[in-house]
């Protein structure tokens, strides 16, 4: 009696190649798309310290109508001393906190700078502070006051810091 050979089930090495190749493709092709929400994550979670440098800026603002021009007229430590988990530095100048983003931040934006400014109304001191976050417009009524020194790619920006908004 002559046996009959069923043929080999499964993949061969050649098909698991090819599979394991085009997986690799599609997730390469799909990295860019999650980069962008994870770093605008990364300067939300920033909020913590970044406030610390808005509260110092809007008392002194309340108290004497004028804008500290730097770190130690606005009783904060150096800017090198003022840090988070994914904050660098916070600078003050003129009123205008520059953070400049490092320590276990994204590659993407180390290095990089995001300039929140104080937006006051001149003429009425006791209204508070608004802040203009980046590429942001300045609220009707008020002017924003210090140098944006943006840096981050608007792709990266929270949508209250990006024009238009």
């Amino acid at each position: 009696m002559a046996t009959v050979r069923k043929p080999a089930r499964g993949f061969t090495l050649v098909e698991l190649l090819v599979a394991v190749a085009v997986l690799a493709i599609l997730a390469t092709l799909a990295l860019p798309s999650f980069q962008g929400p994870m770093v605008r994550q990364q300067i939300v979670d920033s909020s913590s310290v970044i406030n610390v440098g808005k509260t110092a800026v809007s008392s002194k603002w309340t108290a004497t109508q004028k804008l500290p021009a730097d770190n130690a007229e606005a009783g904060l430590p150096d800017s090198d001393k003022l840090v988070g988990n994914y904050v660098q530095s916070i600078t003050v100048e003129g009123g205008a906190l520059h953070v400049v983003f490092g320590n276990q931040v994204n590659g993407a934006i180390k290095g990089k700078t995001l300039t929140f400014r104080p937006a006051v109304v001149d003429s009425a001191p006791m209204v508070p502070v608004a802040w203009v976050c980046g590429h942001a417009a300045t609220p009707d009524k008020m002017s924003a006051k210090g140098n944006n020194r943006t840096e981050v790619d608007a792709k990266y920006l929270p949508l209250n810091c990006r024009a238009g908004n």
